[in-house]
């Protein structure tokens, strides 16, 4: 836990101890695969346990977002503040289990799976989780008709959202990208297979290699200790190193009647 108003590198900074650990999240038993009733059951019982424990995690909230609370301020003096959940950084795998959302559903609006990825001419409905835990309630009360047709037009899972009720918060608002999974190890690595395959075909990849080598060191940067096709698998690090130096060594491998041009698809 954190608050937004600090500035990066003071909250990137261990010793200064501006993010706090509030709770460590139940991981989930596997599936068994030997039954699908076995199967459905046992994400019923993972979706129920996630829940109470946001429960007793987001409790102080409830009271806090509506009443308030008197806290001391950096000026020495006291204020009547207001917590309220702003954000939640995670990779799309963690959203997906907290929103309540099908693996293949945006967070933030009710785009299809079909148009994730492409260019959208189409504006599509932002989430509304108070909509969505009203038709619930009508599924509850018997109420069938095309609900659960709804829900899986919209890709949600009813009923498992853990922020729904929140003073003062809409739960598709708290989205936030991780910047190691959706940039460093998404786009940016999405990118540099585009550019391997421009490298192969100008039969440009070893001098590229032998240019990543000749990297000087300066400070913040890590040198490289194999050549770009040597890695294996990338890791976070070594994806932002790249990023950090890659124009520097990418231009003088692009002839100048050569044009490579790169589409990074933009996410919802």
């Amino acid at each position: 836990m954190t608050i937004g108003n600090i500035l990066s590198q003071t909250r990137n900074s261990p010793a200064k101890m501006s993010v706090r650990l509030v709770a460590l999240l139940p991981g989930p038993p596997k599936l068994t695969a030997e039954s699908s009733l076995a199967d459905e059951t046992q994400r019923h019982i993972n979706a129920d346990t996630l829940r109470a424990v946001f429960d007793l995690v987001l409790a102080p909230l409830h009271y806090v977002s509506e009443e308030g609370m008197v806290m001391d301020c950096a000026d020495c003096k006291t204020s009547l503040c207001f917590p309220i959940l702003s954000a939640w950084i995670a990779d799309h795998a963690e959203h997906t289990s907290l929103h309540g959302i099908g693996s293949k559903s945006c967070p933030k609006c009710e785009v299809p799976y079909s148009e994730l990825g492409g260019y959208q001419r189409e504006v599509y409905e932002v989430r509304d989780y108070a909509i969505y835990e009203e038709k619930a309630r009508q599924l509850e009360l018997g109420e069938t008709g095309s609900t659960r047709e709804y829900f899986g037009q919209v890709g949600v899972k009813i009923g498992r959202n853990v922020f729904t009720g929140l003073h003062g918060v809409n739960p598709s608002d708290l989205h936030k990208p991780d910047l190691l999974h959706n940039i460093y190890l998404g786009l940016f690595k999405h990118m540099m297979e585009s550019v391997e395959g421009f490298l192969k075909k100008h039969k440009r990849r070893q001098a590229f290699d032998d240019t990543r080598k000749e990297i000087p060191p300066y400070p913040g940067f890590t040198l490289p200790k194999k050549a770009y096709r040597e890695v294996i698998q990338w890791q976070g690090k070594e994806m932002r190193n790249l990023s950090a130096v890659f124009r520097p060594y990418w231009r003088p491998h692009c002839e100048t009647r050569t044009v490579l041009i790169i589409t990074i698809f933009r996410l919802p």
